[in-house]
């Protein structure tokens, strides 16, 4: 199993910015497919943004798309997720997300799942 640590997060004001990072365990990190999904209380986990591990394709959620931006440090094993121009309804807590394959990683299969970090955004 791999760990992940997700921090970054935090409590802001809609039209504010904050970027997330993850860290992972392995020294494979950079073959990884690698993610970020969120949830939101009450609901299910849902997808963010995903990147490949030569980080030449991504795929983002239509609701962050244009405000988000996910990047990787390879050799830092670190994954970031830049989010700007926030809203109350991005409100949740992130967590990050690994596979081998990329269109799997987007199901939300993933090697594990961290403990994420909590996002708020109020009005």
């Amino acid at each position: 199993q791999v760990q992940f640590i997700e921090s970054g997060g935090g409590s802001v004001q809609a039209g504010d910015s904050l970027r997330l990072s993850c860290t992972a365990s392995r020294r494979s990190f950079s073959t990884w497919a690698m993610g970020w999904f969120r949830q939101s209380e009450g609901k299910k986990r849902e997808f963010v943004a995903a990147l490949s591990g030569n980080s030449q394709t991504t795929h983002y959620a239509d609701s962050v798309k244009g405000r988000f931006t996910i990047s990787r440090d390879n050799a830092k094993n670190t994954l970031f997720l830049q989010m700007n121009s926030l809203k109350p309804e991005d409100t949740a807590t992130y967590y990050c997300a690994a596979d081998n394959e990329f269109d799997e990683l987007l199901t939300g299969r993933t090697f594990g799942w961290g403990q994420g970090t909590l996002v708020t955004v109020s009005s």
